[in-house]
């Protein structure tokens, strides 16, 4: 028996069997639908009262019968994965309207969203025959045009057709040869950047603004390129979907329009919200989260570096295998999947917890046999000096500057994963280590920051902090008070602290000023000698304070606070 899907409850057995009849319907290639098609969805739809779609495959035969409500219908799962590129789903949907009315924006969202071969309606009088015609299709990105798609009619019911099968030949080819041309402008593709907010929070806007450009940033590290920024404002965030239904569907509309492959949000999804979207497109869907851990995993050199990403993943993955989840299934490969060796994420909790367990013994084992080589070293007597602030403040670039270390410093968010350390020369005889740290960010995912909170030993074992501050920011305040923040989730709040002001070289000489003579610290810049200069001798003056000051029991961090 065939299927009949959608909203098939109260039926008369009469509408059933109209409704079964379209199967028996033959579509050739040269034509959108025949006579015989429309007059069998205008009979069914007069039996059931409710709009009757037929999905047509390219090789004539109708694949789906579906029974919607008065006003719509919703279409069955044919499989969310895109056709090769430039392809469509050589599927198109010819259906009915009960009340005479134009294609609606349900219909041109399943146009683009699923990618059919073409979206056709009947428009039926008020006696339920066919009045009129009017179909859609997909077209390439054009300058000057607004939607991706065509709407042509509603012409008179009889009206010529175009040669379907040319049609979508055409368009295929044109699709197709954009995609050839078309320059990649990173090696993971486009992705659009979602910010979700709620109204009533003072400065709502200019916050998500703000938040949007980290996100740009972070996804720039992370080998992605921005094609498009959405921020929604709501009164209250959606549980299932995060931002309202209607504006994720023109989201999913435009990452179909820009040739997009990734979706990311601004936040951390919960499990029920990234399936919900997922389940919505055919898009990968990643949080902030999934994107920090994807560049931890792309940066991560040493063996300790590379199991504490893994471990974040892991403990990040590990509540969202209860459930099937689109979001996660789409991920091998590319940005949002990678980890140590490609780590396949679907695994089964079981198997993830005792992954999860294997993983912190080794970590811990690790953790010790730094603390060992942290006690020699200071056995040695040489003072030490953490570098620490936010994430592209400059602490890689000024640990070179003072030490010509040569470690790497990019123009990236999280260059630096690995502590570095270095001999510090400050004149008179007067040596210090000193060692750069990861950077920090705001809202630091807990996973993440559970798995490396042993990278900031350097910063707990030292003896002064060197809290780099990038001057150019706007975000200038909120940085520092990110750093606070965790300075002081990690006990090292009162550490003895010595501020550095970085960048100053790109700030006006009125603004550099007035920072010098208000900030509470030193202005400084890493290409500028003299201030690199007073940098040393303001680090020697505060190291003489804190000389005699008696050292914590070092050991007693490494396996009290490892957090392992």
């Amino acid at each position: 028996m065939t299927q009949i899907h959608g909203n098939t409850a109260g039926l008369a057995a009469s509408a059933l069997k109209a409704l079964e009849r379209i199967y028996r319907r033959r579509v050739s290639l040269d034509r959108i639908a025949t006579p015989e098609l429309i007059r069998s969805l205008a009979e069914a739809s007069r039996e059931t009262g409710r709009q009757v779609g037929a999905l047509v495959h390219r090789s004539g035969n109708v694949d789906s019968v579906i029974v919607g409500h008065a006003t719509g219908l919703m279409l069955p799962d044919i499989g969310r994965l895109r056709a090769a590129e430039g392809r469509f789903r050589a599927l198109r949907l010819v259906h009915t309207h009960l009340y005479n009315e134009p294609l609606t924006r349900d219909d041109l969202v399943d146009l683009t969203r699923l990618r059919l071969d073409l979206v056709a309606a009947v428009l039926l009088d008020s006696e339920g025959e066919p009045l009129r015609f009017t179909w859609a299709y997909n077209v390439p990105a054009a300058e000057g045009r607004d939607t991706p798609y065509e709407v042509v009619g509603p012409l008179p019911h009889g009206a010529p057709q175009p040669d379907f099968g040319a049609l979508i030949g055409s368009l295929e080819a044109e699709f197709a040869r954009q995609f050839r041309h078309r320059t990649r402008k990173a090696k993971d593709g486009l992705a659009i950047l979602v910010h979700v907010g709620e109204k009533q929070s003072r400065g709502a806007l200019a916050t998500a603004k703000t938040r949007l450009e980290e996100l740009a940033a972070l996804a720039e590290t992370a080998g992605v390129a921005v094609a498009d920024r959405v921020i929604q404002l709501r009164e209250r965030l959606d549980p299932n979907l995060l931002l309202g239904s209607g504006k994720l569907e023109e989201v999913v509309t435009r990452a179909i329009e820009l040739d997009v492959e990734t979706l990311i949000f601004d936040c951390d999804l919960s499990p029920a919200q990234a399936h919900g979207i997922a389940s919505r497109t055919d898009l990968k869907v990643l949080d902030r989260t999934q994107l920090i851990l994807d560049i931890f995993a792309q940066r991560a050199e040493s063996r300790d570096g590379k199991l504490q990403v893994e471990l974040a993943q892991l403990k990040y993955t590990l509540p969202r295998l209860g459930q099937k989840d689109d979001a996660l299934s789409r991920l091998t490969g590319g940005i949002g999947g990678r980890g140590p060796g490609e780590t396949k994420l679907e695994l089964g909790r079981r198997r993830a917890r005792e992954r999860i367990q294997r993983l912190e013994r080794e970590l811990r084992q690790i953790g010790k046999q730094r603390g060992v080589r942290s006690h020699k070293r200071s056995e040695s007597g040489l003072l030490r000096v953490a570098i620490v602030g936010y994430t592209n403040a400059g602490k890689s670039t000024l640990l070179n500057a003072l030490t010509r270390a040569g470690v790497l410093a990019e123009d990236k968010l999280f260059a630096t994963l690995d502590p570095r350390s270095r001999r510090l020369e400050l004149g008179a005889g007067n040596t210090v280590i000193l060692s750069d740290t990861v950077g920090l960010i705001r809202a630091m995912p807990a996973a993440l920051f559970a798995a490396f909170r042993s990278t900031f030993e350097e910063a707990a074992l030292a003896d002064l902090l060197l809290e780099v501050i990038d001057a150019s920011s706007p975000e200038r305040d909120e940085h520092v008070q990110t750093t606070e923040t965790v300075l002081a989730e990690l006990g090292l709040v009162d550490r003895p602290r010595l501020r550095a002001y970085n960048k100053v070289d790109r700030l006006e000489p009125a603004e550099r000023e007035a920072l010098a003579a208000t900030a509470d610290g030193i202005a400084v810049s890493a290409f500028e000698a003299d201030s690199l200069k007073l940098l040393s001798e303001r680090l020697l003056l505060e190291l003489e304070r804190i000389r005699d000051r008696p050292r914590r029991d070092e050991e007693a961090w490494t396996e009290a606070e490892a957090g392992y």
